[in-house]
């Protein structure tokens, strides 16, 4: 029970590696800011599955400022702090440049740039010396393969990436460290969503394992970056990606 005390705020928590993440923390003590958009039953499930005491499910569009003051102030208003945020919530819309339209540029970069920078300004605030501030970007920004619908998704990432490595110095005052898991293909609902047989093949030979990553992989190095043995441990990208890059 290495994290019994810590309040874990995980956006995007009710499916995927949200879920997973959400359930593992919890092994481990911590209690749980579950948020969701649309799938009330699955972070209700979530609830009951840790407990009430140590869970509460939040409804709030992560890329809407007043929705995050108010999934922020549901998590002070339940636990009196937050020790972590992750910002987990996104999507995949494949487009290459000439196929982007502005409303897919705006939907991708609200939930996951826009939405993760304020989450954290707001989060901040409530967040004790030791707090841990964990994004999720993707192995597509390292990886030389990439295909050219990728191109949203990615951009979006790299930016993470960027947000990572600067936030790094400037929360270090606050004795706060930032970091961000990058995981490669995995198979959750939105990875699997619109591709067929032949690509996921394709996607498992990416890794020399020659198969799609689990959930349950990517969040032990989640749990890493959660614990003490990694204060000394920010501004990284940490690729869980079974050798993809």
């Amino acid at each position: 029970m290495s994290l019994s005390g810590q309040v874990i705020l995980i956006t995007g928590s009710s499916q995927g590696i949200g879920e997973a993440a959400a359930l593992r923390l919890a092994s481990e003590g911590a209690s749980l800011v579950i948020n969701y958009f649309s799938n009330a039953d699955g972070a209700q499930a979530l609830v009951e599955q840790i407990g009430s005491e140590r869970a509460v499910a939040v409804k709030a569009d992560a890329s809407k400022l007043s929705d995050l003051d108010h999934l922020v102030d549901a998590a002070v208003a339940k636990f009196g702090k937050i020790d972590v945020v992750v910002p987990n919530a996104g999507l995949l819309l494949m487009r290459d440049v000439e196929s982007t339209t502005e409303e897919d540029f705006d939907q991708t970069y609200n939930l996951m740039v826009k939405g993760p920078y304020f989450l954290v300004q707001k989060a901040v605030k409530h967040m004790p010396p030791g707090g841990r501030i964990i994004f999720l970007s993707s192995s597509v920004t390292a990886f030389s393969g990439i295909l050219p619908p990728y191109l949203l998704y990615a951009s979006a990432k790299g930016a993470i990436e960027q947000m990572t490595r600067l936030m790094a110095k400037d929360l270090a005052r606050k004795g706060i460290t930032v970091n961000t898991v990058a995981p490669g293909p995995t198979a959750t609902e939105l990875f699997f969503k619109g591709k067929s047989e032949q690509v996921l093949k394709a996607c498992a030979a990416f890794s020399p394992f020659n198969r799609i990553g689990e959930p349950d992989e990517i969040v032990g190095a989640m749990a890493f970056l959660c614990g003490k043995d990694s204060r000394w441990v920010s501004g990284q990208i940490i690729r869980v990606n079974g050798g993809m890059a």
